[in-house]
């Protein structure tokens, strides 16, 4: 099994860090797909569905997502339901610390095809991955600390400071 962390501080409330981290657009801008079925619009919340559909590698690629554990505004979890890994679940941690928001996600996953599979993911997968978790960050840091979180949060957390 290979894990993927990585963290970042965000000048930003927690729940408006969670909500944006939950938001399906800006989940699909990070990596590259869009959803094509389960919920495909606004923000996951526990036991939804999502099967993202791209390319990746020049290969078209499904994922399928379940929101397997919720707990906002400080934790969810997305196991992979069917997909190209064998397995795949990602973490989502958010605490509150030097009024700041820290944002720690952790990836766990395996691929089939035993040697073969680990050869693959620590050469090509392991890199590639730790770069789309890190352009994640960095572009929910950059929404969340300035104006642009409005564009993707419902009106009623406008009145937040």
């Amino acid at each position: 099994m290979f894990t993927i962390s990585d963290s970042v501080h965000i000048n930003a409330p927690i729940e408006r860090c969670f909500l944006l981290s939950t938001n399906i657009e800006l989940v699909g801008r990070t990596l590259g797909m869009k959803p094509i079925e389960g919920k495909t619009t606004g923000m996951i919340v526990g036991g939804d569905h999502l099967l993202w559909a791209g390319w990746k590698f020049g290969f078209p690629q499904m994922h399928e997502s379940f929101i397997t554990r919720y707990e906002r505004p400080t934790y969810f979890q997305d196991t992979m339901g069917r997909g190209r890994f064998k397995r795949f679940q990602h973490d989502h941690h958010l605490f509150y610390m030097d009024g700041r928001t820290v944002l720690n996600d952790k990836i766990r996953f395996t691929l089939p095809l035993s040697w073969i599979g680990r050869i693959v993911a620590q050469t090509i997968l392991v890199p590639y991955i730790s770069r789309v978790l890190r352009r994640r960050m960095q572009l929910l840091k950059k929404v969340a600390e300035s104006q642009e979180w409005r564009r993707y949060l419902p009106e009623e957390i406008h009145a937040e400071p």
